[in-house]
C-alpha cells in the first residue's frame, strides 16, 4: 500500500489553492492516494465560478505577473491536473446545507460528504495538511 495524504481545505483564497493543489499533484505525482476535504471557505477551491477568480491576499497583487511570468499553472488548470492524477475531491456536506449550494454548483467528479467519509480516509493517513 502506497503513501496517503490527507488535506483539508478551509480556506479560498489564491494562495490557499496554490498550497493545497501543488501540495495534491505532487503528492499524486509520487504515486500517493490524495484526497482533499473542501469545508468552509474552501469550498471556493472547487466552485465553479468561484475556482476562476479566487482573490488574491491584500497587497500581494504583484504575485499575479509573478506566478504568469514563471509559467505557473492556474487553480483552473491544476484542479483539471489534480483530477486527472486521480486525487479524491469531498465537498462538505454541513457546509453545503449551511451556504445553499448543490453538488452542481461545483467542479465535475467531487464526493460530497461529512467529515466522518474524510476521517475515513484520514485515519491511516501517512501525511495529513491543513489549509
Amino acid at each position: 500500500m502506497g503513501t496517503k495524504v490527507a488535506i483539508i481545505a478551509s480556506n479560498g483564497g489564491m494562495f490557499d489553492a496554490y498550497k493545497v493543489f501543488n501540495i495534491a499533484t505532487a503528492s499524486a505525482a509520487t504515486d500517493a492516494e490524495v484526497a482533499i476535504f473542501f469545508t468552509f471557505e474552501g469550498l471556493n477551491l472547487i466552485h465553479k465560478e468561484g475556482h476562476q477568480q479566487l482573490p488574491m491576499p491584500a497587497g500581494k497583487e504583484h504575485f499575479e505577473q509573478g506566478f504568469k511570468d514563471a509559467n505557473v499553472p492556474t487553480i483552473p488548470e491544476l484542479v483539471q491536473m489534480a483530477k486527472e492524477m486521480g486525487v479524491t475531491f469531498i465537498a462538505c456536506q454541513m457546509t453545503m446545507d449551511v451556504m445553499k449550494l448543490e453538488k452542481e454548483h461545483f467542479v465535475d467528479g467531487i464526493d460530497v460528504g461529512g467529515a466522518v467519509t474524510f476521517l475515513d480516509f484520514a485515519k491511516d493517513a501517512d501525511v495529513t495538511l491543513t489549509f
